[in-house]
C-alpha cells in the first residue's frame, strides 16, 4: 500500500525545515517485530528546534505518531496514514550527569541511561539496563521493570506541543499510573532529567548484573519480540494467566506466544502485523475464558490494516 505523496507540499510549507522527510517510507525496519506497512511521511527532525518549527507549520489535519526504537510497537501492514517522527540519537540521544542527577534526550536508550548513571556512582536507575527502549517511550508509558519505574527518579521532562510551543512538566505534572502517563499526547517529549543517590560501584554494577541476568534467562530477547505484550492485572501476573489458559507456544500464522515467556510475542521469521495482533486477541480471548479477567495490552498498536 502506498500513499499519496505530500512531502513536496510540507516541504513549500516549511522553507527553512532542516530535517529529513521522507515519503512512503517503510517502518518494518525500525520495530523489534519487523512488520508493518509504510508511514505516508517519515520526518526525522535535526534538533528541537526543527521539530517545534516542523510542529507548528504542519497541517493540524494530519496525525502524527512517535516511534523510538519501537521495541513496544505493532505497525499495522497498512502502514501509518500522517506523519511519523523519529528522533535520531545523534541529535536527542545524548546523556550526562552532575552530582546525583542524569540528563538524557529522549531517544537516548534506557540502558544507556542506567551507564551514565553507574558511570557517576549513582544508584536507583539499574532498573532501566532491562528495558529495551527509549527515554522519550518510559515517559509517555512509565517504563519500569525489576522493581523500578519511570516515576521514581523522573525530576522534569521537556516537551514540544503540536503548536511547536515548549513546555516543562514536573514529575507531579506527568500524572503516572502504571504503565502509563497523564500528558496530552500531543506532546512529543524531547528530553529529561533524573535523581538518583549516589551510592558505590560495586552496589550499582552488581545490581546491572542482575537486571541483565534476569532478562537473558527469563526473556526471549534474541528473537524478534516487542517486549511485555499485555500489562499486569493487579494483584496477577499476565504470564501466569497466560499459561493458566494454555497459550504457552500458540501460533497464528508466523506469529508465536514465547515458549520461555509467555507474555512475549514472538515473530518466527514470516510473520504479518496481522498475525501478532490476531494472535494477541486470541491470547485475550482465551485468558478471558479461562479466568474472567480482561488483559489489557501494554505494546502499542498504531496504522491500518491493508485493505
Amino acid at each position: 500500500m502506498t500513499f499519496p505523496d505530500i512531502t513536496p507540499d510540507l516541504k513549500a510549507k516549511m522553507p527553512q525545515l532542516r530535517g529529513r522527510l521522507l515519503a512512503n517510507q517503510s517502518l518494518a525496519e525500525l520495530t523489534w517485530f519487523r512488520v508493518g506497512g509504510p508511514a505516508q511521511v517519515l520526518f526525522t527532525p535535526a534538533d528541537e528546534d526543527d521539530l517545534a518549527y516542523f510542529l507548528k507549520h504542519l497541517p493540524k489535519e494530519l496525525p502524527v505518531y512517535v516511534v523510538g526504537v519501537g521495541s513496544n510497537l505493532i505497525v499495522r501492514d497498512g502502514g501509518i496514514s500522517g506523519v511519523v517522527i523519529r528522533l535520531a540519537p545523534r541529535a536527542f540521544g545524548e546523556t550526562s550527569a552532575v552530582g546525583d542527577t542524569v540528563t538524557a534526550g529522549a531517544a537516548a536508550l534506557d540502558k544507556r541511561v542506567a551507564e551514565t548513571a553507574a558511570a557517576a556512582n549513582i544508584a536507583g536507575m539499574e532498573f532501566l539496563f532491562g528495558i529495551p527502549g527509549t527515554i522519550g517511550g518510559a515517559l509517555r508509558m512509565n517504563a519500569g521493570a525489576n522493581g523500578g519505574e519511570t516515576k521514581d527518579i523522573l525530576i522534569e521532562a521537556t516537551g514540544i506541543g503540536r503548536d511547536g510551543a515548549r513546555h516543562t512538566f514536573t514529575n507531579a505534572d506527568m500524572k503516572f499510573v502504571y504503565r502509563n502517563s497523564g500528558v496530552d499526547p500531543s506532546i512529543i517529549f524531547t528530553s529529561a532529567k533524573f535523581r538518583g543517590t549516589i551510592a558505590s560501584p560495586e552496589a550499582i554494577r552488581a545490581r546491572m548484573n542482575e537486571v541483565q541476568i534476569h532478562r537473558e534467562t527469563a526473556q526471549p530477547i534474541r528473537e524478534k519480540t516487542g517486549g511485555s505484550t499485555f500489562k499486569n492485572p493487579p494483584g496477577n501476573s499476565a504470564w501466569k494467566l497466560i499459561d493458566a489458559a494454555g497459550c504457552r507456544g500458540l501460533k497464528v500464522g508466523g506469529a508465536q506466544v514465547s515458549e520461555m515467556h509467555c507474555n512475549f510475542l514472538i515473530n518466527t521469521g514470516n510473520a504479518t502485523g496481522h498475525d501478532i495482533e490476531t494472535l494477541g486477541e486470541t491470547v485475550r480471548e482465551r485468558v478471558k475464558a479461562n479466568s474472567g479477567i480482561e488483559l489489557h495490552w501494554e505494546i502499542k498498536r498504531i496504522g491500518v490494516e491493508r485493505g
